[in-house]
């Protein structure tokens, strides 16, 4: 039963970024480049690079800078204009990298 139960997970999990739109995440992410760099790899050691995480770690990520649970004047003010579909694209475009 626990093994069908983490199947069922992970295949959910999988839909969702399958489902994100890795195109619309590059073109939304065109504002993050000024900081984490135009290709996720930061070119100042205070911004963390965001290419090749994983698209699950960076929309938690997200979502909590959004919701004010994670505290980072910058980022707060980023995320907040920020849907969840926006989010979803902007995660699978770094983790794409």
């Amino acid at each position: 039963m626990k093994k069908l139960a983490l199947a069922a997970i992970l295949a959910a999990s999988t839909i969702s970024v399958q489902a994100a739109d890795v195109a619309a995440g590059k073109a939304k992410a065109a504002v993050c480049g000024a900081c984490h760099g135009p290709a996720g790899v930061s070119l100042v050691a205070i911004f963390p690079n965001l290419a090749g995480q994983k698209a699950a770690y960076l929309e938690k990520q997200m979502k909590a800078f959004r919701d004010g649970s994670r505290k980072d004047p910058s980022m707060e003010g980023q995320s907040k204009t920020l849907t969840d579909v926006d989010i979803s694209n902007l995660a699978a475009y770094y983790a794409s990298l």
